[in-house]
């Protein structure tokens, strides 16, 4: 698998009160996306970058990171001939988003996906 991004999920408790240390303090002020439950806020100077996280809207589990990749098929396809956990099963969201959840040997929660520019 080839990663093309990777983006930190912080847990929070609501999205619209917690953005303001991030876009504010941090300056990470350009709002990438807002679903309510998940947003990324980005600098629009640097390459940083973080998404804030209520709750997954249909993953069980959490993610503590997002890695985006140019090929989910093979992601997917390579993370089970490892043998890993697939938390959350390849779906194509609602929201046009091609994800998988696989679990790292060490438990963390990973989220694997692809989007259509």
């Amino acid at each position: 698998m080839r990663a093309t991004s990777i983006v930190a999920n912080l847990r929070v408790a609501n999205v619209e009160a917690a953005k303001g240390f991030y876009t504010d303090f941090l300056g990470l002020s350009t709002e990438e996306f807002n679903m309510g439950w998940v947003a990324r806020y980005t600098s629009p100077d640097t390459p940083a970058d973080v998404q804030l996280v209520v709750r997954d809207a249909t993953a069980r589990e959490d993610a503590v990171i997002s890695v985006l990749t140019d090929d989910i098929e093979e992601a997917y396809a390579q993370a089970q001939q490892l043998g890993y956990e697939i938390v959350h099963p390849l779906t194509t969201e609602p929201w046009g988003h091609r994800r998988f959840f696989v679990r790292s040997p060490d438990g963390n929660v990973i989220n694997v996906g692809y989007h259509r520019d």
